[in-house]
Order: structure tokens, then sequence, then C-alpha cells
């Protein structure tokens, strides 16, 4: 059996480590370079890779390829492979096949990060052994090629279920489903809509499945793809059953034999997109039987993850919030939304096909000045300016921050919220976050 991995990041790297300790024969291919990161782990373990292309002694007699999620199905290469007869696998779906641990994995298109941290917050304050991976920190591979966890909470994206035949999480979530990367879906929303219920098609009815009741793509596509697990819905808006929902302020669990009741004002995360991610990571714990006490304790002692509305400094009465995590309009939209003050809205970066009309009522209500960070900002300037009088542009962090000091009043917000890619001007969002943090502190 030879393993071929394409791909020589995180995912791929991961994937080929846990390979080599399973005594397979394992080769990497990447058409890109291999950050010095990865390929001093290559190195070390003995593994055979290569860069800048591929070639057909590394291709030749392949019997199963683990394929990073940054690659296509419609890649020639990848299409050439399963021509001849190659199975094609998602690194979450090769390493789910060496451990039998209780899998609890999340989804949506926003909230899937802040949930999985939430999840594995309470997991390890309850004692469980347990390791948190996927498309947060290490890859499930990487983690599991180290050593076994009796649990694994992961963030999976549509991209790592695209590929899988038999990964089962005991436990799935879908947090939310909004239009986000259908450029890698045919332009489809219903590509993407059957790609992220992947996550429950092989669930037995053991399993359990969470999910938002208060989403409409999300309850519709229920009907289009029936599942065996367990179901369990969220609201803010209605009582529900077998679920949690919000009453009176108060989120409220209706699980049988598995009440739960806390105030919403307890929580560490505020915001109403927030009292979702809680009442998601609240199931979960209560499923794995997790003590009430320390679920409580959990959800109002957590600490939420850099570049997700994240408060940087205070300047003058001036609060800089840095939200570089939201790469779509869905994402922003919340962070709009948790805003109680006046908003100078810093956005912009590689539009993926963006609508801003759902923006338009908070925009109209809360944004006193936008300043646009990209390289091509005509569409933002076109859609916000007949009803935000102050539109800037912006090519560097350090230019956004003055813009938005200068805008600024005293009780006023400077939000980074990009609804945008950050690969114009960054290497990533999180790079992006960090010069936005660094231009506030030189002010």
């Amino acid at each position: 059996m030879k393993i071929l991995v394409l791909g020589g990041a995180e995912s791929g790297t991961g994937a080929a480590l846990l390979a080599k300790k399973q005594g397979l024969s394992v080769m990497v291919s990447d058409a890109g370079a291999i950050k010095p990161v990865y390929r001093q782990q290559l190195i070390a373990a003995g593994i055979a890779f290569e860069e800048g292309g591929h070639s057909a002694a590394f291709l030749a007699d392949t019997t199963t390829v683990v394929k990073s999620p940054g690659i296509p199905d419609e890649a020639q290469m990848v299409v050439e492979l399963k021509a001849s007869g190659a199975e094609i696998i998602s690194e979450i779906e090769f390493a789910s096949r060496y451990t039998a641990a209780k899998i609890v994995a999340i989804t949506g298109t926003n909230g899937k990060t802040t949930t999985t941290l939430l999840t594995y917050h309470i997991l390890k304050k309850a004692g469980l052994d347990v390791a948190v991976a996927g498309n947060v920190g290490k890859s499930f591979a990487g983690v599991l090629a180290d050593r076994d966890y009796a649990c694994f909470v992961l963030e999976v994206s549509s991209f790592q279920l695209d590929n899988i035949t038999q990964f089962r999480p005991d436990i799935a979530v879908i947090l939310n489903i909004t239009p986000d990367h259908l450029d890698r879906y045919q332009y489809q929303l219903a590509n993407y809509v059957k790609a992220k219920f992947e996550i429950g098609k092989f669930q037995t009815a053991t399993d359990h499945f969470i999910y938002s009741a208060d989403d409409p793509i999300l309850t519709e596509a229920l009907d289009n793809f029936p599942l065996k697990a367990e179901k369990h819905p969220i609201s803010i808006k209605v009582p529900v059953e077998n679920g949690a929902f919000l009453d009176n302020d108060f989120i409220k669990h209706s699980l049988t034999l598995k009440s739960f009741e806390m105030s919403i004002h307890e929580l560490a995360l505020q915001g109403k997109h927030n009292a979702y991610n809680s009442m998601a990571a609240s199931i979960a714990a209560r499923i794995f039987e997790i003590r009430k006490e320390v679920v409580r304790e959990s959800l109002s002692d957590f600490q939420n993850i850099e570049h997700r509305l994240e408060f940087v400094a205070q300047i003058h009465g001036i609060k800089f919030i840095n939200d570089s995590k939201a790469t779509n309009v869905n994402s922003t939209w919340y962070a709009l939304e948790s805003c109680n003050e006046p908003v100078v809205w810093i956005v912009g970066g590689v539009d993926k096909g963006n609508d801003y009309s759902m923006l338009e009522s908070l925009v109209r209500e809360k944004v006193k000045a936008i300043v646009c960070l990209g390289k091509d900002n005509k569409k933002i300037i076109d859609y916000f300016s007949p009803f935000v009088e102050n539109i800037a542009e912006a090519q560097s962090a350090d230019d956004a921050v003055a813009l938005g000091y200068r805008y600024g009043r005293k009780g006023d917000v400077v939000l980074l919220s990009p609804a945008c890619a950050s690969f114009d001007l960054f290497e990533n969002y999180e790079d992006r976050g960090h010069q936005f943090k660094r231009a506030i502190r030189a002010l």
C-alpha cells in the first residue's frame, strides 16, 4: 500500500507523519514550495518528498491519495490519480481510520472555531483526555501522529469534508450555512450545502447531530439529507424539543434527563451569534454527561480566540476591535450586530462574490465612516457611498488604523471586520490581524 500525500503544509505533513507511524509507505508531493517548518519535519521523519511540481516517479503505483483540503477535486493531478484507480481521501478521513476515540466534529460558515475551542475548554475542564485539532491548531492526523486521545474535538471545513468515505463523528454540529467559498463549488449553494452535510452522512442512530433550527438553509436541507443520528436543534427564537433554546435571557436545555439552565448575562461570549455557540457546546458537553456545574463555569470563564471580535485597546475613548477572522459577509453581520456604539468600519480585501445587501440596514444604523483596506475597493465604495458620507481607502494596516483614529471620536468603535479574504495585501487573516494590532499600539 503506497500513500501519496498531495500538499505539504499542516494537513499534508500531519497525514504523512501519521502514515509513517503506522508503518505505511508514504511520499509527499507539493506543486509549490514546502515551508521550512514542514520540510524539517518530513526530513526528520525520513519521509520522501518533492516540491515545485509532481513527478511521475512519485505518482506511480499509488493506492491511496490523501489530498490536502486546499486542493480542489478538479485539479488535473487529482483527476489523473483518480482515473488510475487510486482512492482519493481527505486528511480527516485518513486520520479517523487510526483512532477509536470519541469525536466531536463542528462545522458551519461562521462560529466553528469559537465553538470548537469552547467545547474543548469544557471537556478539558471536566478532566477528559481530549485534544483539539482540525481546521484550528494542528491537523487531526498531526496530533494523532504524536499520540492518541480518548476524545477529539475537531473544527472541520467543507473542504475537509469533501473527500470522506466513512468519517463518522459521535457528535456532529452544523452551526449555520450561508453562501461562502462558492468558487470552489461551481457557484452553486446546493453543492456547498451538500459538502457541509457530509459531516453527518455516516452517523448512526447512536450518534448525535446538533444544528440551528433558526437557519432556513440548514433546516430545508434536513429534508434533502436524511440523517440517522439523534437530532438536537438549537434556537434563540422559539422553544425546541431535545435541544436548547433561549427563554427570557436564559439558555435552557430540553434534553431528556439532562436539564440545564443559565443566564446569557453570565456567558463569557456575548452577542446573539455566541448564544448559538454556547448552546451547541453545552449540549455536546451534556451528551458526554459533563456535570452542570462544570459546564456553567466553563461557559462563564472561556477566553475567546485571537482575531474574533478581539478587544485590542481604547485610545482617547475610542475602542479598537480586531475581527480579522471575519472573511465573509455573514460573519461581519454578526460583528456589526454586536456593536452598540457608532462604528468606523474597516472593510475589504479579496471579494469572494460578496452580496453586501444583508449589511445595509446595520450599516445605515451604526456606521459613521468606512475605511476600505484592499487593492480593489470599487464594489464596496459603489454599494455604500449612497448612505455613508465618509469613505476612505487604505493600502496598509497602518494607514487603515490612522484613518480609523481620525474618523473616530470618544465613545466610537473602530472595527476591523473585513468581510473579505486577506490575500491581496496580507499573508492570511492572522497576519492582517497582527498588523492591525501593531498599528494600534504604535498610535
